[in-house]
């Protein structure tokens, strides 16, 4: 994260830069990753490709969040009907595997930055839904909760006023997790063809492309993106996972002992 922050500001170089007489070189000092088959440094490429992978994963991962905070706050708060109506779509959905949704969903937007965006955004708000629906129903029983019906307040100024800001810290958790799903999604659709455009280096075009270099070589084309990606997933679902241990009181206090 630190590398896709600072390096292309400091640095200041163009990953598309093509070079055929430094073609298919293997890591070398002047090129610690190597370079592909069109000689540009798999390592600068890397680096921007993560920042394109990990900008769609935070952008989709808050989309989702925000379609399932909605979903899961309006099925707690009102309850009833709208309650079993809103989770048997929840359940109709999760029967679906996301990763073919999600192609269906770019192939009838076409291949795009902002189709990508979608079909993750409309495939992964199920678990957000289902945690924020738990934790208004939990709230639903609080006093709090009473006074507030006592003075006369309504479901939907209750779910906005003291359901929401209750579930927030589980919502910021959840987003956080997300992050890697969204990310790995991303580099599926890129690696199948129907991610990012060609031109937009990712980490999915980078693998994809390395795919097809493989046939005459060139195994650190495919290693170094494959190694980043595993990085950066890992990386950020350490992070979310101690965030996690620290909300929960009881672990937390295990933690301290």
């Amino acid at each position: 994260v630190l590398a896709v922050l600072l390096v292309p500001p400091i640095v200041n170089l163009d990953q598309q830069v093509v070079d055929l007489a430094a073609a298919n070189r293997p890591p070398e000092l002047a090129h610690p990753f190597g370079t592909d088959e069109l000689g540009r440094d798999v390592l600068l490429r890397c680096v921007y490709g993560l920042r394109v992978s990990l900008g769609v994963g935070l952008i989709a991962a808050a989309a989702s969040t925000v379609i399932g905070t909605v979903v899961g706050a309006l099925a707690g708060a009102l309850g009833g009907w709208a309650d079993r109506l809103l989770m048997r779509l929840v359940d109709a959905v999760a029967a679906v595997p996301h990763l073919l949704l999600g192609i269906v969903i770019v192939a009838v937007l076409r291949p795009s930055l902002t189709a990508v965006v979608i079909s993750i955004a409309l495939t992964h708000w199920l678990s957000s839904a289902r945690i924020v629906r738990s934790e208004v129903l939990s709230l639903r029983t609080r006093p709090f909760v009473d006074a507030a019906i006592v003075g006369g307040s309504g479901r939907l100024r209750i779910a906005a006023r003291h359901y929401l800001p209750n579930v927030a810290p589980q919502v910021l958790l959840v987003t956080t997790l997300m992050v890697p799903h969204a990310i790995f999604h991303e580099t599926a659709l890129s690696f199948l063809g129907l991610g990012l455009p060609p031109h937009l280096a990712s980490i999915g075009n980078m693998i994809n492309d390395a795919y097809r270099s493989l046939l005459v070589g060139g195994w650190w084309m495919s290693l170094a993106p494959g190694l980043v990606f595993v990085a950066a997933t890992l990386a950020v679902a350490g992070l979310g996972g101690v965030w996690r241990d620290r909300l929960n009181p009881r672990r937390r206090s295990e933690l301290s002992w």
